[in-house]
């Protein structure tokens, strides 16, 4: 225990009323005494660490020249207490020349802060470890230096570590505190917003500063300040430029491990990267491939290297002989009641000395006003000590006052002289009485205080350097660093789901067998296919009615032969539950709904914003009654129409506002009479912008202009029907003829065409998926218009690929891809 508080007091925490640690205390000292002063020539560093080892410091030498040169770097202390001569180390941390070859002396602001009242009593000497003379236990800082330049160090069963702050803010942060002791930390905050290091950067948010400040301890995330340039035109490269690193970051090591990553294909998009730093700043330069995302790739640097580091403060001091954790309030109070002290003590020794010196001028004045009678004794007189004694004698003097005057020479006996002593007794009393007036009160204390720092900061004080942003989260998500690229997602009726990229699939013609989707697994077929951005929330509905929600590129990516990652590794699914359908969503809007469909023909509308916050295990999205299952889920707003088809071609077409918005656990309300054996096949969303549906049908109008009702049947054949051929019907009856149909098939999918135009034609896809798992993808423009009841043209031929178990629209913009 002994050691450990001995390591504690002696040598590893800084005091809380100076700041400093022992080392840096005594080496400031030993400088002083050495006369090494900021105007005055450099000496050798090698002189000062022997000075400070032989008198104050029994420890090595590494320990004493560490010290010194860190004071002397302007990358590691705010405000560098030492000036530096020679090599003292650099950000790459390049070790100091030896202390041999350096040379160093005071900096004046460590000259104005901690040295400048040292000689008046203002703070405690006492021995040094052999009793061979005296050395400061303190500093009489003007300043709170613990917060100015901040401190580390390990001690036995604890640490400390302080960041450094702005001198102008922390000043007025101090006015503050002495103008209202109660101030709240708001009211700190407002005048210094956080620490300022010394090789600047960004501070990401105010909470972690505002939890340090408050109980000492918080953890402060700072990023280096980064720019994007053009490096060339004409291919349009760009390059990220980093200017500053977060503090006590090594750069060279930062490039090291950059480079490292790329090596090991953690980092994407980086061509080159090369530092140019040199005395005027910093300047590492990251140049990029053409195709790189500048922000994707800033973001991934700032996840995987130093260039987004934290800096936990831990705020520990030592404070009336004990280590204590302490916050903002507490620091600039305790450091307060350290400058009242010194104040004090300042003023009793000034005091001292002009009551003492009053005293003598007066003796003298009294001598030279009775000059012959002075004379004439000193001449009387035998020897110094009768003279003495008879002044007092006569002239009722102290032996003090009686030796000034046997002291005086004879120049000063003019009339003269004689005013001089007269005007330095007034000028004394008026310094008495001012002295007086300090002791008797605190407020005159605290406003000395405030004018000295105040003069500290008009004379030393800088910019801010780092900057604080608010508006920038501290964590780099994994969203900050995926390009919002388009993907597909495919999921399989076995419930495995893959993310690709559009360019795997090629164009086809219709009628051709098509490309496998991939491998899947023994008896699987693929049961949906969407495109949508990787940024998208995608909410997987459940055929239990149940919605799950994942972003989209939380699902892995894979390849054309891959087999996919299993949901129930994704979402939490109960045994038996299969998604039926998957909704990209980038926002949810006010306006916008999902329309659910069942099996057995129960249509609900839902508020898409009662999907905007989904648990881990899912919520509930209809009630459904025993036997249904949910299988469509659309997206849609009111003056949208939605169509439905049964697997016998029966189709209903009818406006989204005729639906009544329901609340999640609902049932909803009947689609469609089903005849026996009829189930629901598709249903798909026609936009208010691109339908014109009159109010009545005529049947002798031939308008084979889009949108188109597209369908495709189970054994590969499909047609285009124009939507005008349909009527508005509502919901909950049979439905018109929209597919004549064979006995023994029944229909695929119903999609609405047409949404999407190229000189009139329609430049959209249609991708086919049959239950071997082979995909043909079709330009829709390619399938025929027909009429409602003629049984359509071949899209795919099923000799051996079973029948089409799905099929998905995606438009141009997904599919400009692939004729390459």
């Amino acid at each position: 225990m002994a050691y450990a508080m001995s390591v504690l007091l002696g040598r590893a925490l800084p005091d809380v009323r100076d700041g400093l640690k022992p080392v840096h205390r005594r080496i400031l000292y030993a400088m002083h005494e050495m006369g090494l002063a900021s105007r005055r020539p450099f000496r050798k560093c090698a002189r000062v660490v022997g000075e400070v080892l032989g008198k104050f410091h029994p420890h090595g030498d590494t320990a004493v020249y560490d010290s010194l040169v860190r004071m002397a770097q302007d990358f590691s202390m705010r405000y560098p207490l030492v000036q530096g001569h020679g090599n003292f180390g650099s950000i790459d941390a390049d070790p100091p020349a030896a202390m041999r070859y350096t040379e160093c002396r005071l900096d004046s602001l460590a000259e104005a802060v901690f040295l400048n009242d040292l000689e008046l009593n203002t703070v405690d000497f006492v021995p040094n470890f052999d009793n061979s003379q005296k050395e400061p236990s303190l500093l009489p800082a003007r300043v709170p230096s613990l917060l100015l330049n901040g401190s580390s160090g390990i001690a036995v069963g604890m640490a400390t570590n302080i960041p450094p702050h702005n001198l102008g803010e922390l000043v007025d942060a101090l006015s503050v505190i002495i103008q209202n002791p109660e101030a709240t930390l708001q009211e700190l905050l407002e005048c210094m917003p956080g620490p300022d290091f010394p090789t600047g950067g960004t501070i990401l948010g105010n909470q972690g500063i505002l939890e340090a400040y408050k109980s000492g301890r918080g953890r402060i995330v700072v990023r280096g300040k980064t720019d994007i340039e053009t490096i060339d035109l004409k291919s349009k490269r760009e390059a990220i430029i980093i200017k500053e690193i977060p503090y006590q970051a090594n750069k060279a090591t930062l490039v090291e491990k950059i480079a490292e990553l790329v090596e090991e294909k953690v980092l994407e998009g980086i061509s080159d990267i090369r530092d140019e730093s040199d005395r005027t700043g910093m300047r590492v330069v990251i140049e990029l491939k053409r195709s790189a995302d500048p922000a994707i790739v800033l973001n991934n640097l700032y996840r995987h290297t130093a260039l987004q580091s934290s800096f936990s403060c831990n705020m520990v001091a030592i404070l009336d002989g004990q280590p204590k954790l302490m916050g903002l309030k507490e620091i600039l109070q305790a450091f307060l009641d350290f400058r009242c002290s010194v104040i004090e003590r300042r003023a009793r020794f000034k005091l001292s000395q002009a009551l003492e010196r009053k005293h003598i001028v007066e003796g003298i004045v009294v001598g030279l006003d009775n000059l012959d009678a002075v004379i004439k004794i000193i001449r009387e007189t035998s020897n110094h000590a009768a003279a003495t004694e008879a002044l007092v004698k006569e002239f009722d003097l102290s032996e003090k006052q009686a030796e000034a005057l046997l002291d005086i020479t004879l120049r000063k006996l003019t009339s003269l002289e004689r005013k001089k002593f007269v005007d330095e007794a007034n000028t004394l009393s008026e310094e008495i009485s001012k002295l007086n007036e300090l002791l008797s009160s605190k407020k005159l204390i605290f406003e000395l205080i405030q004018r000295e720092a105040a003069d500290l900061k008009n004379k030393f004080s800088t910019p801010r350097r780092s900057l604080i942003d608010d508006s920038v989260n501290c964590e780099v998500d994994d969203i900050d660093i995926i390009p919002n690229e388009e993907m597909l997602l495919i999921l399989s009726e076995k419930g495995y789901v893959k993310r690709m990229n559009p360019n795997t699939f090629n164009l086809q013609n219709r009628g051709t067998i098509g490309k496998s989707v991939g491998k899947m697994r023994m008896n699987d077929s693929t049961s949906d296919f969407i495109v949508c951005q990787t940024h998208d929330h995608v909410l997987y509905f459940s055929d239990k009615g149940i919605v799950y929600s994942a972003r989209a590129y939380k699902t892995p990516e894979c390849t054309r032969t891959a087999t996919g990652t299993p949901l129930i590794q994704l979402l939490s699914l109960s045994d038996g539950e299969r998604i039926t359908s998957i909704i990209p969503v980038s926002e949810f809007g006010e306006d916008q709904y999902l329309v659910m469909l069942t099996v057995n023909g129960y249509i609900k509308k839902v508020p898409l914003n009662a999907f905007s916050s989904i648990r881990s295990s899912g919520i509930i999205s209809i009630q459904l009654v025993p036997g249904d299952e949910l299988k469509w889920v659309r997206r849609c707003g009111n003056d949208d129409l939605v169509a439905l088809a049964s697997q016998k071609g029966k189709v209903i077409v009818n406006s989204c506002d005729k639906i009544r918005p329901l609340g999640r656990n609902t049932r909803g309300a009947g689609a469609m009479k089903l005849k026996d054996g009829d189930k629901m096949a598709a249903m798909d969303i026609i936009p208010a912008t691109v339908h014109k549906m009159p109010g009545r049908y005529s049947s002798r109008i031939r308008d084979l202009s889009p949108p188109w009702l597209l369908f495709i049947a189970e054994n590969g054949l499909g047609k285009r029907v124009p939507l005008n051929a349909f009527r508005q019907s509502k919901f909950n009856l049979v439905g018109l003829v929209g597919y004549k149909l064979p006995a023994d098939c029944r229909l695929a999918a119903v999609f609405v065409a047409g949404l999407s135009l190229d000189d009139g034609e329609s430049d959209e896809q249609v991708v086919l998926v049959s239950q071997s798992g082979t995909v043909n993808r079709i330009k829709v423009k390619d399938i025929s218009i027909q009429s409602r009841h003629a049984r359509g043209v071949i899209l795919m031929r099923l000799e051996h690929a079973g029948k089409i178990q799905s099929a998905s629209l995606i438009s141009a913009a997904a599919a400009e891809v692939a004729e390459d």
